[in-house]
Protein backbone atom coordinates (compact mmCIF):
# COMPACT_ATOMS: atom_id res chain seq x y z
CA UNK A 1 0.00 0.00 0.00
CA UNK A 2 1.00 3.69 -0.89
CA UNK A 3 2.17 5.71 2.20
CA UNK A 4 1.17 9.08 2.42
CA UNK A 5 3.82 11.69 2.74
CA UNK A 6 4.01 13.80 5.60
CA UNK A 7 1.92 17.43 5.43
CA UNK A 8 3.49 19.84 3.36
CA UNK A 9 5.76 17.56 1.22
CA UNK A 10 4.91 15.94 -2.22
CA UNK A 11 5.44 12.79 -3.35
CA UNK A 12 4.93 10.36 -6.43
CA UNK A 13 2.48 7.21 -5.87
CA UNK A 14 3.36 4.16 -7.47
CA UNK A 15 1.23 2.06 -9.82
CA UNK A 16 1.75 -1.26 -7.51
CA UNK A 17 -1.21 -2.96 -7.15
CA UNK A 18 -3.14 -2.60 -4.75
CA UNK A 19 -5.72 -4.16 -2.06
CA UNK A 20 -8.06 -5.50 -4.42
CA UNK A 21 -11.10 -6.14 -1.92
CA UNK A 22 -11.37 -2.00 -0.89
CA UNK A 23 -14.33 -0.78 -3.18
CA UNK A 24 -14.33 2.20 -5.72
CA UNK A 25 -16.95 4.65 -6.55
CA UNK A 26 -18.18 5.70 -9.85
CA UNK A 27 -19.14 8.83 -10.68
CA UNK A 28 -23.14 8.51 -11.18
CA UNK A 29 -24.66 7.65 -8.17
CA UNK A 30 -21.47 7.70 -5.88
CA UNK A 31 -22.09 3.43 -5.87
CA UNK A 32 -18.91 1.13 -4.59
CA UNK A 33 -17.70 -0.88 -7.29
CA UNK A 34 -16.04 -4.21 -5.91
CA UNK A 35 -12.46 -4.72 -7.69
CA UNK A 36 -11.29 -8.31 -6.84
CA UNK A 37 -9.80 -9.39 -9.71
CA UNK A 38 -8.53 -6.04 -11.14
CA UNK A 39 -7.16 -2.95 -9.12
CA UNK A 40 -6.30 -1.04 -11.68
CA UNK A 41 -8.19 1.71 -10.73
CA UNK A 42 -7.57 1.76 -7.48
CA UNK A 43 -3.98 2.12 -8.14
CA UNK A 44 -4.24 4.83 -10.53
CA UNK A 45 -6.62 6.89 -8.22
CA UNK A 46 -4.05 6.62 -5.21
CA UNK A 47 -1.38 7.62 -8.27
CA UNK A 48 -3.60 10.96 -8.77
CA UNK A 49 -4.53 11.46 -5.08
CA UNK A 50 -4.06 14.88 -3.46
CA UNK A 51 -0.26 15.14 -2.38
CA UNK A 52 1.01 13.66 -5.46
CA UNK A 53 2.87 15.56 -7.76
CA UNK A 54 0.67 14.05 -10.60
CA UNK A 55 -2.16 15.51 -8.62
CA UNK A 56 -0.30 18.76 -8.29
CA UNK A 57 0.33 18.80 -12.21
CA UNK A 58 -3.11 17.98 -13.27
CA UNK A 59 -4.96 20.99 -10.72
CA UNK A 60 -2.53 23.39 -12.53
CA UNK A 61 -3.15 22.12 -15.87
CA UNK A 62 -6.72 22.76 -14.89
CA UNK A 63 -6.10 26.31 -13.34
CA UNK A 64 -4.30 27.36 -16.81
CA UNK A 65 -7.77 26.38 -18.71
CA UNK A 66 -5.68 23.87 -21.10
CA UNK A 67 -6.60 20.34 -22.04
CA UNK A 68 -4.04 17.34 -21.59
CA UNK A 69 -3.51 13.71 -22.55
CA UNK A 70 -1.26 11.99 -20.19
CA UNK A 71 -0.34 7.90 -20.55
CA UNK A 72 0.72 6.76 -17.79
CA UNK A 73 2.74 3.59 -18.76
CA UNK A 74 5.16 3.37 -21.72
CA UNK A 75 6.33 0.24 -23.39
CA UNK A 76 6.42 -1.25 -27.08
CA UNK A 77 2.68 -1.07 -27.98
CA UNK A 78 2.47 2.88 -26.53
CA UNK A 79 5.65 3.62 -28.82
CA UNK A 80 3.46 2.06 -31.47
CA UNK A 81 0.75 4.24 -31.59
CA UNK A 82 3.15 7.37 -30.67
CA UNK A 83 3.55 9.30 -33.88
CA UNK A 84 5.64 12.92 -33.98
CA UNK A 85 6.70 14.97 -30.91
CA UNK A 86 9.88 14.40 -29.04
CA UNK A 87 11.55 11.86 -26.64
CA UNK A 88 12.45 13.60 -23.68
CA UNK A 89 13.19 10.88 -20.70
CA UNK A 90 13.25 13.49 -17.59
CA UNK A 91 12.75 13.72 -14.04
CA UNK A 92 8.74 14.15 -13.38
CA UNK A 93 7.36 17.81 -11.76
CA UNK A 94 4.13 19.58 -11.60
CA UNK A 95 5.36 22.25 -13.37
CA UNK A 96 6.92 20.37 -16.15
CA UNK A 97 3.70 18.67 -16.92
CA UNK A 98 1.80 22.08 -16.80
CA UNK A 99 4.09 23.56 -19.88
CA UNK A 100 4.31 20.53 -21.44
CA UNK A 101 -0.05 20.69 -21.55
CA UNK A 102 0.36 23.76 -23.29
CA UNK A 103 1.76 21.77 -26.26
CA UNK A 104 -0.40 19.94 -28.50
CA UNK A 105 -0.06 16.30 -28.30
CA UNK A 106 -0.33 13.73 -25.55
CA UNK A 107 2.53 13.24 -22.95
CA UNK A 108 3.46 9.44 -21.71
CA UNK A 109 4.68 8.77 -18.31
CA UNK A 110 6.77 6.24 -17.31
CA UNK A 111 4.37 3.71 -14.73
CA UNK A 112 5.50 5.02 -11.73
CA UNK A 113 4.80 8.67 -12.88
CA UNK A 114 8.67 9.49 -11.71
CA UNK A 115 9.51 10.31 -15.14
CA UNK A 116 8.19 12.39 -18.47
CA UNK A 117 9.19 10.39 -21.49
CA UNK A 118 7.95 11.62 -24.57
CA UNK A 119 5.82 15.06 -25.42
CA UNK A 120 3.79 16.95 -27.63
CA UNK A 121 3.33 13.22 -29.60
CA UNK A 122 0.11 12.11 -31.73
CA UNK A 123 -1.50 8.88 -30.44
CA UNK A 124 -3.26 7.10 -33.12
CA UNK A 125 -4.90 3.64 -31.72
CA UNK A 126 -6.93 1.65 -33.53
CA UNK A 127 -10.18 3.73 -35.10
CA UNK A 128 -12.23 -0.29 -34.95
CA UNK A 129 -12.12 0.31 -30.83
CA UNK A 130 -15.40 0.80 -29.36
CA UNK A 131 -15.87 3.94 -27.65
CA UNK A 132 -18.67 5.80 -25.95
CA UNK A 133 -17.26 9.24 -26.05
CA UNK A 134 -17.66 12.07 -29.01
CA UNK A 135 -14.61 14.83 -28.19
CA UNK A 136 -11.25 13.80 -29.59
CA UNK A 137 -9.41 13.97 -26.77
CA UNK A 138 -11.88 11.69 -24.84
CA UNK A 139 -12.43 9.08 -27.89
CA UNK A 140 -8.33 8.70 -28.09
CA UNK A 141 -7.91 8.31 -24.05
CA UNK A 142 -10.48 5.73 -24.18
CA UNK A 143 -8.73 3.97 -26.90
CA UNK A 144 -4.92 3.94 -26.31
CA UNK A 145 -6.05 2.80 -22.82
CA UNK A 146 -8.27 -0.40 -24.40
CA UNK A 147 -5.22 -1.12 -26.90
CA UNK A 148 -2.29 -0.46 -24.31
CA UNK A 149 -4.00 -1.57 -20.77
CA UNK A 150 -2.18 1.63 -19.72
CA UNK A 151 -4.25 4.11 -17.85
CA UNK A 152 -5.05 7.27 -19.26
CA UNK A 153 -5.53 10.79 -18.47
CA UNK A 154 -7.59 13.44 -20.05
CA UNK A 155 -8.21 16.92 -19.02
CA UNK A 156 -11.10 18.67 -20.59
CA UNK A 157 -10.20 22.07 -21.33
CA UNK A 158 -14.09 22.99 -22.26
CA UNK A 159 -15.78 21.21 -18.98
CA UNK A 160 -12.31 21.53 -16.75
CA UNK A 161 -12.74 17.84 -15.66
CA UNK A 162 -10.46 15.04 -15.49
CA UNK A 163 -11.39 11.52 -16.65
CA UNK A 164 -9.08 8.52 -15.98
CA UNK A 165 -9.20 5.52 -18.31
CA UNK A 166 -8.46 2.24 -17.44
CA UNK A 167 -9.32 -1.57 -17.33
CA UNK A 168 -12.27 -0.57 -19.51
CA UNK A 169 -13.64 2.07 -17.11
CA UNK A 170 -14.55 6.35 -17.20
CA UNK A 171 -14.15 7.72 -13.40
CA UNK A 172 -14.10 11.11 -13.28
CA UNK A 173 -11.89 13.37 -10.34
CA UNK A 174 -13.91 15.13 -7.85
CA UNK A 175 -12.95 17.65 -4.97
CA UNK A 176 -11.87 16.73 -1.75
CA UNK A 177 -14.19 18.49 -0.41
CA UNK A 178 -17.80 16.47 -1.80
CA UNK A 179 -15.24 13.60 -1.17
CA UNK A 180 -15.38 14.29 2.31
CA UNK A 181 -18.76 15.22 2.48
CA UNK A 182 -19.42 11.47 1.56
CA UNK A 183 -16.91 10.05 3.75
CA UNK A 184 -18.34 11.97 6.92
CA UNK A 185 -21.84 10.40 6.01
CA UNK A 186 -20.10 7.12 5.84
CA UNK A 187 -18.53 7.45 9.50
CA UNK A 188 -21.60 8.14 10.99
CA UNK A 189 -23.11 5.62 9.62
CA UNK A 190 -19.98 3.18 10.23
CA UNK A 191 -20.49 4.56 13.77
CA UNK A 192 -24.31 3.03 14.12
CA UNK A 193 -23.42 -0.04 12.96
CA UNK A 194 -20.58 -0.73 15.10
CA UNK A 195 -22.79 0.49 18.03
CA UNK A 196 -25.35 -2.53 17.02
CA UNK A 197 -22.51 -5.09 16.40
CA UNK A 198 -21.25 -3.88 19.91
CA UNK A 199 -24.87 -5.22 21.26
CA UNK A 200 -25.47 -8.49 19.00
CA UNK A 201 -21.63 -9.38 19.94
CA UNK A 202 -22.85 -9.32 23.82
CA UNK A 203 -25.50 -10.64 23.41
CA UNK A 204 -24.10 -13.52 21.84
CA UNK A 205 -21.31 -13.90 24.48
CA UNK A 206 -23.47 -14.11 26.73
CA UNK A 207 -26.18 -16.53 25.10
CA UNK A 208 -22.76 -19.06 24.43
CA UNK A 209 -21.91 -18.93 28.22
CA UNK A 210 -25.65 -20.61 28.97
CA UNK A 211 -25.44 -22.44 26.16
CA UNK A 212 -29.07 -20.69 24.71
CA UNK A 213 -27.25 -19.34 21.09
CA UNK A 214 -30.18 -20.30 18.42
CA UNK A 215 -29.14 -20.11 14.70
CA UNK A 216 -31.11 -16.49 14.37
CA UNK A 217 -28.23 -15.32 17.24
CA UNK A 218 -25.19 -16.32 14.62
CA UNK A 219 -26.82 -15.06 11.90
CA UNK A 220 -27.58 -11.66 13.49
CA UNK A 221 -23.83 -11.10 14.93
CA UNK A 222 -22.52 -12.27 10.83
CA UNK A 223 -25.33 -10.15 9.08
CA UNK A 224 -23.96 -6.93 11.48
CA UNK A 225 -19.89 -8.21 11.37
CA UNK A 226 -20.49 -8.57 6.79
CA UNK A 227 -22.06 -4.50 7.15
CA UNK A 228 -19.40 -3.44 9.29
CA UNK A 229 -17.13 -4.92 6.86
CA UNK A 230 -18.67 -3.34 3.95
CA UNK A 231 -18.75 0.23 5.02
CA UNK A 232 -15.42 0.25 6.33
CA UNK A 233 -14.03 -0.96 2.38
CA UNK A 234 -16.23 2.25 1.39
CA UNK A 235 -14.96 4.36 3.62
CA UNK A 236 -11.26 3.04 2.85
CA UNK A 237 -12.10 3.87 -0.94
CA UNK A 238 -12.44 7.33 -0.17
CA UNK A 239 -9.48 7.15 1.94
CA UNK A 240 -7.20 6.19 -1.32
CA UNK A 241 -8.78 8.78 -3.13
CA UNK A 242 -8.65 11.78 -0.93
CA UNK A 243 -4.66 11.03 -0.07
CA UNK A 244 -3.39 13.28 2.27
CA UNK A 245 -6.71 15.19 2.75
CA UNK A 246 -7.55 11.74 3.84
CA UNK A 247 -5.54 11.75 6.97
CA UNK A 248 -8.24 12.04 9.98
CA UNK A 249 -10.45 9.49 8.08
CA UNK A 250 -8.21 7.14 8.48
CA UNK A 251 -7.79 7.81 11.92
CA UNK A 252 -11.63 7.64 12.49
CA UNK A 253 -12.13 4.56 10.66
CA UNK A 254 -9.11 2.44 12.44
CA UNK A 255 -10.67 4.07 15.60
CA UNK A 256 -13.28 2.53 14.92
CA UNK A 257 -12.34 -0.93 13.37
CA UNK A 258 -9.52 -1.81 15.34
CA UNK A 259 -11.15 -4.03 17.89
CA UNK A 260 -13.20 -6.28 14.98
CA UNK A 261 -9.73 -8.15 13.84
CA UNK A 262 -10.84 -11.56 12.25
CA UNK A 263 -14.32 -11.75 14.56
CA UNK A 264 -16.03 -13.14 11.49
CA UNK A 265 -14.15 -15.63 10.16
CA UNK A 266 -14.18 -16.24 14.30
CA UNK A 267 -18.17 -16.84 14.48
CA UNK A 268 -18.22 -18.80 11.43
CA UNK A 269 -15.33 -21.23 12.55
CA UNK A 270 -17.24 -21.78 15.80
CA UNK A 271 -20.61 -22.64 13.99
CA UNK A 272 -19.45 -23.82 10.88
CA UNK A 273 -19.16 -27.69 12.26
CA UNK A 274 -22.84 -27.41 12.83
CA UNK A 275 -24.25 -26.41 9.69
CA UNK A 276 -26.07 -28.75 7.13
CA UNK A 277 -23.89 -27.83 4.28
CA UNK A 278 -20.52 -28.75 4.13
CA UNK A 279 -18.61 -25.60 3.94
CA UNK A 280 -14.87 -24.21 4.55
CA UNK A 281 -14.55 -21.33 6.53
CA UNK A 282 -13.53 -19.10 3.16
CA UNK A 283 -16.26 -20.61 1.30
CA UNK A 284 -18.54 -19.19 4.00
CA UNK A 285 -17.14 -16.16 4.07
CA UNK A 286 -16.94 -15.97 0.37
CA UNK A 287 -21.26 -16.79 0.42
CA UNK A 288 -21.63 -13.84 2.71
CA UNK A 289 -19.80 -11.04 0.70
CA UNK A 290 -21.72 -12.10 -2.08
CA UNK A 291 -25.36 -11.45 -0.83
CA UNK A 292 -26.72 -8.51 -2.44
CA UNK A 293 -27.48 -5.43 0.40
CA UNK A 294 -31.50 -6.56 0.49
CA UNK A 295 -30.55 -10.32 0.97
CA UNK A 296 -28.23 -9.16 3.70
CA UNK A 297 -31.38 -7.93 5.80
CA UNK A 298 -32.77 -11.11 5.70
CA UNK A 299 -31.34 -13.44 8.12
CA UNK A 300 -32.57 -16.41 6.46
CA UNK A 301 -30.12 -15.54 3.59
CA UNK A 302 -27.70 -14.94 5.87
CA UNK A 303 -28.01 -17.99 8.13
CA UNK A 304 -28.04 -19.88 4.03
CA UNK A 305 -24.51 -18.56 3.34
CA UNK A 306 -23.18 -20.20 6.22
CA UNK A 307 -24.27 -23.76 5.40
CA UNK A 308 -27.81 -23.24 8.33
CA UNK A 309 -30.92 -24.60 6.67
CA UNK A 310 -33.49 -22.00 6.79
CA UNK A 311 -36.80 -23.89 6.35
CA UNK A 312 -39.50 -23.86 9.12
CA UNK A 313 -38.21 -22.73 12.31
CA UNK A 314 -34.79 -23.41 11.77
CA UNK A 315 -33.73 -19.83 12.78
CA UNK A 316 -34.66 -20.76 16.17
CA UNK A 317 -32.68 -24.12 16.52
CA UNK A 318 -30.40 -24.47 19.11
CA UNK A 319 -26.51 -24.37 18.56
CA UNK A 320 -23.62 -24.31 20.75
CA UNK A 321 -20.04 -22.83 19.81
CA UNK A 322 -17.02 -24.66 19.27
CA UNK A 323 -14.72 -21.90 21.48
CA UNK A 324 -12.88 -20.25 19.08
CA UNK A 325 -13.99 -16.21 19.34
CA UNK A 326 -13.86 -16.63 23.57
CA UNK A 327 -10.70 -18.38 23.44
CA UNK A 328 -9.24 -15.67 21.40
CA UNK A 329 -10.14 -13.45 23.80
CA UNK A 330 -8.08 -14.74 26.66
CA UNK A 331 -4.67 -12.91 26.72
CA UNK A 332 -1.56 -14.57 25.81
CA UNK A 333 -2.94 -17.32 24.39
CA UNK A 334 -1.18 -18.50 20.87
CA UNK A 335 -3.66 -19.08 18.08
CA UNK A 336 -2.40 -22.97 17.94
CA UNK A 337 -3.00 -23.80 21.58
CA UNK A 338 -6.45 -22.63 21.11
CA UNK A 339 -6.88 -24.85 18.20
CA UNK A 340 -5.73 -27.79 20.16
CA UNK A 341 -8.54 -26.68 22.84
CA UNK A 342 -10.92 -26.73 20.41
CA UNK A 343 -9.98 -30.15 19.33
CA UNK A 344 -9.84 -31.70 22.62
CA UNK A 345 -12.80 -30.72 24.07
CA UNK A 346 -15.00 -30.19 21.40
CA UNK A 347 -17.69 -27.31 23.06
CA UNK A 348 -16.96 -24.17 24.81
CA UNK A 349 -19.41 -25.52 27.25
CA UNK A 350 -17.09 -29.10 27.61
CA UNK A 351 -14.32 -25.92 27.95
CA UNK A 352 -16.15 -24.02 30.71
CA UNK A 353 -16.51 -26.96 32.66
CA UNK A 354 -13.21 -28.22 32.73
CA UNK A 355 -10.81 -28.37 35.15
CA UNK A 356 -7.03 -27.85 35.73
CA UNK A 357 -6.26 -30.93 34.93
CA UNK A 358 -8.44 -31.55 32.07
CA UNK A 359 -7.10 -28.40 31.00
CA UNK A 360 -3.36 -29.70 31.29
CA UNK A 361 -3.99 -32.81 29.62
CA UNK A 362 -4.20 -30.64 25.77
CA UNK A 363 -0.34 -31.05 24.62
CA UNK A 364 1.06 -27.37 25.13
CA UNK A 365 -1.02 -26.43 28.47
CA UNK A 366 0.95 -26.17 31.11
CA UNK A 367 -0.11 -25.45 34.90
CA UNK A 368 -0.05 -21.79 34.21
CA UNK A 369 -1.35 -22.04 30.87
CA UNK A 370 -4.32 -24.00 32.30
CA UNK A 371 -5.03 -21.84 35.20
CA UNK A 372 -4.74 -18.98 32.88
CA UNK A 373 -7.56 -19.72 30.52
CA UNK A 374 -9.88 -20.94 33.27
CA UNK A 375 -9.41 -17.67 35.21
CA UNK A 376 -9.69 -15.81 31.42
CA UNK A 377 -12.98 -17.83 30.59
CA UNK A 378 -14.33 -17.17 34.06
CA UNK A 379 -13.67 -13.53 33.80
CA UNK A 380 -15.43 -13.38 30.04
CA UNK A 381 -18.50 -15.57 31.66
CA UNK A 382 -18.75 -12.97 34.10
CA UNK A 383 -18.31 -9.81 32.26
CA UNK A 384 -20.66 -11.24 29.43
CA UNK A 385 -23.58 -12.21 32.05
CA UNK A 386 -23.57 -8.54 33.78
CA UNK A 387 -23.53 -6.67 30.71
CA UNK A 388 -26.21 -8.41 29.35
CA UNK A 389 -28.50 -8.23 32.68
CA UNK A 390 -27.25 -5.43 34.48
Amino acid sequence: MPRYPPRGRRRTASLARLDSRQPIRQQQGAQPVELREDDALRATLAAVAPGTELRDGLERILRGRTGALIVLGHDRTVESLSTGGFPLDVEFSATRLRELAKMDGGIVLDREASRILRAATQLVPDPSIETSESGTRHRTAERVAKQTGYPVISVSQSMRIVAIYVDGRRYVLEDSSAILSRANQALQTLERYKSRLDEVTGTLSALEIEDLVTVRDVASVLQRLEMVRRISDEISGYVVELGVDGRLLTLQLEELTGGLGNDRELVIRDYLPLAKVSLSVEQAMAALEELTSTELLDLSAGAKAVGFTIGGDALDSAVSPCGYRLLTKVPRLPGAIVDRLVEHFGSLQKLLAANLEELMDVDGVGEGRARAVREGLSRLAESSILERYV
